[in-house]
């Protein structure tokens, strides 16, 4: 008996559904501690903006108490994110921690979810599937679960995919602001987009960056200012380079330099030969950002979800999806429900493979029956 393409695809829908059901499932019952953390963090740095004064807003020990009288069985974490995180909570430290956790948990999902829904190429049953699977890596719902903010960052790049293509670069480079919400995830990526020749999207984004300094200038003055590049220049945090070149391939030093160097020259020539492709772009300078990244968490592979995504949307041939599939395969959380999920530090090899198979595609003659699709979206 022949099964139908569109039984294949329900089936499909099905399984991506149950894994990331079985994610939302594994996270609570297996993070303990770590439930909330990061929020927990951003609301007592805006707790503290509001009662102690924004210069004040990378006093931790300020932040400290503000996290003790919020949660005391949550453990303390300094607030070393980018002044806009806490801002963009101030509106939830009216409402009661938990309240305040919950509301931003399915903000930060939806914004990501709805971004990848309303953005895709595809059509019909198969765009839900590519959204199911942009979602169910385990690290989309462990990003939810401490309550990070790199989902707000995916979903920018996945909005500013769809904008470039409508040709409102001005708005895409606006959205791609976002990216300083936590900069070392994507921060390539505007710049890959002035490689491109889309100078409108660069400027946007350059104009939004300008006013963010400013505002960031007036509220938290020169002193808080200062207090907060000083402790952006302490050693990084234990465990947050297990995802970077030091804990994949062990380079560090010069080794790791001359790594990085390569790799955003990689994305910018790449970025150069596929400005005719915008989502390929983007894709680029965000695998490039994750892999440059001198620290990333878990969490952080938000931003290959996206990036992932957007070249399956753009590139439908089999040999594109298939090493795609079993990507998404690799990072299931099924994997880790039954003790075979690999180490953290495998996971970079993700970002390598896509970034080197972009690099490749980059060097050949791209035509409309090379299955780039530029259409607007449906």
């Amino acid at each position: 008996m022949t099964i139908s393409r569109r039984t294949w695809s329900w089936a499909a829908l099905a399984a991506l559904a149950i894994a990331l059901v079985l994610d939302v499932w594994y996270h609570p019952m297996h993070i303990g501690g770590g439930f909330s953390i990061d929020f927990h963090t951003y609301l007592a740095a805006a707790r503290v903006g509001l009662q102690s004064g924004w210069t004040h807003l990378y006093d931790q020990a300020l932040v400290g108490v503000e996290q003790t009288r919020l949660v005391p069985t949550l453990w303390s974490q300094p607030f070393l994110s980018p002044p806009g995180v806490a801002w963009i909570v101030v509106p939830l430290t009216a409402f009661p921690y938990w309240v305040a956790f919950w509301l931003w948990a399915a903000f930060t999902f939806l914004a990501f979810a709805g971004a990848l829904g309303w953005a895709g190429l595809s059509i019909g049953l198969t765009r839900w599937i590519a959204v199911l699977a942009a979602l169910s890596p385990w690290w989309v719902v462990h990003a939810v679960s401490v309550g990070q903010v790199v989902p707000l960052v995916a979903a920018a790049v996945v909005v500013a995919w769809r904008l470039l293509r409508e040709r409102k670069d001005i708005a895409a480079g606006v959205v791609l602001s976002l990216v300083f919400l936590k900069p070392n995830t994507a921060i390539l990526a505007p710049i890959a987009l002035l490689m491109a020749g889309r100078f409108r999207a660069f400027a946007g984004w350059a104009a939004a960056a300008g006013v963010i300094f400013l505002i960031a200038v007036a509220t938290l003055g020169s002193d808080g200012l200062t207090s907060y590049v000083e402790q952006l220049m302490a050693p990084l945090p234990s465990g947050a380079d297990s995802l970077t070149l030091k804990g994949a391939l062990g380079a560090t030093g010069t080794v790791a330099l001359i790594l990085r160097v390569l790799v955003v020259a990689t994305v910018f020539v790449t970025a150069f030969k596929l400005r005719a492709s915008p989502g390929l772009v983007l894709s680029a300078g965000v695998v490039g950002s994750l892999i440059v990244a001198p620290y990333l968490h878990g969490s952080d592979l938000c931003l290959l979800s996206a990036a992932a995504w957007i070249v399956w949307e753009e590139r439908t041939a089999f040999a594109w999806r298939l090493p795609l599939v079993a990507g998404w395969i690799f990072a299931s959380p099924y994997l880790l429900l039954v003790g075979l999920g690999p180490n953290l530090n495998r996971m970079p090899w993700l970002e390598y493979v896509l970034l080197a198979a972009l690099a490749v595609v980059s060097w050949k003659h791209l035509t409309a029956s090379d299955d780039l699709r530029t259409r607007a979206p449906a």
